[in-house]
């Protein structure tokens, strides 16, 4: 989550124009004030960009900027570079809507004195004092309510963190905070609360979850974020998706196609009463439903999904009509291969063993299901993949804020949890 070095990345170019401020000044360059002088600011340099994490408080930020001053006089402009450092206390707090809000608490501007660039005619002593008193006294207020606005920006930045994000066509997933944020000399966390929604109603899980808490030292060493994703967040999108129906499928075969084996004549040779039922070649189709909700497995460097489809086998009658042959209670266990890309948590699953599969019911008499497991598997597996490996591709929104991307991005596997440990990029 929000880091020194984000930080660093949304901080910089904004302030530095934040910084371009007018200084207006009345100077004659005898030392009498009475006629105007115009003063450009012509550039901005911000070489150093310092964040330093204070515990249980924010960050302390130290900039230090080299503004170069353009003054209009006669007989030629003279240029000027001013030397400042900004040193500021930002408080991070919980928002009253569940997002991280900073505040500046102190700012002080630090000048040094000014040099006339290389170029500029040599001026007299007094007037210079004079403009340079000036320009520290204009610039006193406004680089405090530059670093002010710039901070407020940021909140706008992080206000984005909360919102509905689209899981499906009629589910989204919504982050917020829970508590005010961790703040150590090292890092900042922030405990962030996920709650999954169908058609406006908010999926909860049927057992009390246990509080998750990111251990210390997991993920890859040095990142910039590490984002902790605990079982109940798995167990609530399978929830989601077995709620929303969209585990179901229909698998269907075609009698024109040669390598066809979902019609009555393959079924035929292995169960009679098919074959009596049907002289003539009909399709077949297989309705798959998961009643029970998926349940994903995670152990170290392993994560599993496991499925218990029902499974209706039906046919096409003479009169278009499907008719029930027979229906299955199949166990598939599958591998899950999780990975981020566009700010999204993604799987990819392949068939772990062979197929479970036992007879609910049966209008066709007796099924050997040694017989039947082999065609079944044949026509099972391959939809049943493409089915789900494009459902699981879709992906799931992770938590972000907006114009902050995730940079390489690593997926560590734990016991109950998933931890992504990720650079961050800030892009306008």
């Amino acid at each position: 989550m929000p880091c020194r070095a984000w930080l660093s990345e949304i901080g910089k170019a904004p302030l530095q124009q934040a910084l371009n401020v007018t200084v207006p000044y009345f100077l004659d360059w005898n030392g009498e004030v009475h006629q105007p002088t115009r003063i450009q600011t012509l550039n901005i340099r911000v070489p150093h960009f310092h964040l330093k994490f204070v515990a249980d408080f924010g960050v302390r930020l130290l900039v230090a900027a080299n503004f170069t001053f353009k003054v209009f006089r006669v007989p030629e402009p003279l240029e000027l570079m001013l030397p400042v450092v900004v040193l500021a206390d930002a408080h991070v707090a919980q928002g009253s809507i569940g997002t991280p809000v900073v505040s500046i608490s102190a700012c002080f501007p630090l000048f040094s004195n000014a040099n006339v660039s290389d170029g500029s005619s040599s001026v007299a002593p007094g007037p210079l004092a004079l403009v340079q008193k000036h320009v520290r006294a204009v610039l006193r207020n406004k680089l405090c309510l530059s670093v002010s606005n710039l901070v407020q920006g940021l909140n706008v930045h992080l206000g984005t963190l909360i919102g509905l994000n689209p899981v499906g066509p009629e589910s989204q997933i919504r982050y917020s905070m829970i508590s005010v944020p961790n703040i150590t000399k090292d890092y900042i966390s922030l405990d962030i609360n996920a709650v999954l929604f169908l058609l406006g109603k908010p999926i909860v899980l049927p057992v009390d979850t246990t509080p998750f808490v990111l251990p210390l030292h997991v993920g890859a060493d040095g990142t910039m974020a590490t984002v902790g994703l605990s079982q109940d967040l798995f167990d609530s999108v399978l929830l989601l998706l077995q709620k929303a129906g969209a585990l179901n499928l229909d698998i269907t075969g075609q009698l024109e196609s040669g390598d066809n084996l979902l019609n009555t004549s393959v079924l035929g040779q292995l169960i009679p009463e098919v074959a009596r039922w049907f002289p003539q070649p009909m399709p077949v189709a297989l309705k798959v439903q998961l009643g029970a909700t998926p349940v994903v497995t995670l152990h170290t460097h392993n994560a599993t999904l496991q499925l218990q489809p029902f499974v209706e086998v039906r046919a096409v009658a003479s009169n278009s009509a499907f008719r029930s042959l027979f229906s299955f209670d199949m166990v598939v266990n599958l591998s899950l291969q999780l990975s981020v890309s566009k700010l999204k948590l993604r799987g990819t699953t392949s068939v772990l063993g062979d197929i479970q599969l036992a007879v609910a019911s049966s209008n066709v008499g007796f099924i050997d299901t040694d017989q039947v497991h082999p065609l079944m598997d044949a026509v099972f597996k391959k939809p049943l993949l493409d089915h789900l490996n494009a459902l699981l591709g879709m992906g799931i929104a992770l938590p972000n804020v907006v114009n902050l991307h995730y940079v390489d991005p690593e997926v560590f596997v734990y016991e109950g949890y998933v931890v992504i440990s990720s650079g961050l990029l800030y892009q306008r």
